[in-house]
């Protein structure tokens, strides 16, 4: 029985895909630093519920264990977590809003990955998938430290496809567009009707999940959009290894 550990599962994407996993069977870990909504989500599920700030090592580590623990393996690391960055970087730069961004964004996903990585070796391999986004492959004016950190994420995961392989560990990237979670906020989504802007529902950005899931390749960014087909997205003239 496959048993993943789901950071930010107690919403949005992350809820969603946890549901999805119980339905097929896995044993889930739910971690969050909203307790009240993980811990709901997690007692419909019968999973466990850790708190967890994933922008701590600690925290992460603290995960990782009680997977351990409760199930004897790890076999999926979901590294999901994410906030909204409402941070510029001229006149309405906040340094507080800035590190709170980059620290769930990107270190979040760092030290999943530290965390989870002995685990998975010690479970005889796996499978890491870190949320990104299309800000991680398309620039977005307006909004400069969200595409910085998901551009460093997609960066990640497509250098570590070829150093983990040698030790059974996949690592993906779901890179969606604009969709229908906390996140977004009812402002953005009311902007994005506004300048009519598809926003996608999230059984799309679980279906694209699912599709990764099962596929054999590694160090890919798998783009989820409105109307067209979920794919790795190709890196048109940039060169890099194959694995």
């Amino acid at each position: 029985m496959k048993v993943a550990l789901i950071t930010g599962g107690g919403s949005g994407i992350g809820a969603a895909v946890a549901r999805r996993l119980a339905a097929e069977g896995a044993r889930l870990v739910l971690a969050d630093v909203d307790e009240a909504a993980g811990k709901a989500v997690a007692s419909e599920l019968d999973a466990l519920f850790v708190r967890c700030d994933v922008s701590r090592l600690a925290d992460n580590q603290a995960a990782v264990a009680a997977a351990m623990s409760e199930y004897g393996r790890l076999d999926l690391a979901f590294l999901n977590a994410g906030v909204a960055t409402k941070c510029g970087i001229g006149d309405d730069f906040d340094p507080e809003r800035y590190r709170l961004a980059m620290g769930v964004n990107l270190d979040g996903v760092v030290y999943g990955v530290h965390a989870a990585l002995p685990a998975l070796r010690r479970s005889g391999g796996g499978t890491i998938v870190a949320t990104s986004s299309m800000a991680g492959i398309v620039g977005i004016p307006g909004d400069p430290i969200y595409a910085a950190n998901k551009h460093a994420v997609v960066g990640l995961v497509r250098s570590l496809g070829p150093d983990l392989a040698p030790f059974g560990v996949k690592v993906q990237a779901l890179c969606p567009s604009f969709a229908d979670t906390p996140i977004l906020g009812e402002d953005g989504k009311a902007l994005l009707d506004e300048m009519g802007f598809p926003v996608l529902d999230v059984s799309e950005v679980v279906d694209a999940f699912m599709k990764l899931l099962a596929s054999e390749g590694t160090g890919e960014c798998w783009f989820v959009v409105p109307g067209r087909e979920s794919e790795p997205f190709a890196f048109r003239r940039a060169p890099g290894p194959r694995v």
